[in-house]
């Protein structure tokens, strides 16, 4: 199932990203989620317990938000 909608977004654990794309790194991510209520990551994440997961489609239009705020 690679397919990703608005109903069921791709949540990937953020363990697992390295599986899926190159880039970030695990310890990027990590530092990321860690400041997520600061550079509003928060957006991208979603928390079950101790487990993180990325929305993946959420992630890329955060990554392209950063790039038009620079």
């Amino acid at each position: 199932m690679e397919t990703t909608n608005n109903k069921n977004p791709r949540l990937i654990p953020i363990t697992q990203w390295g599986q899926h794309h190159s880039y970030p790194p695990l310890g990027q991510l990590r530092a990321l989620a860690f400041n997520a209520k600061k550079n509003g990551f928060d957006s991208c994440i979603r928390r079950i317990g101790r487990r993180v997961l990325i929305d993946e489609a959420a992630y890329f239009a955060w990554v392209e938000s950063q790039n038009c705020n620079s």
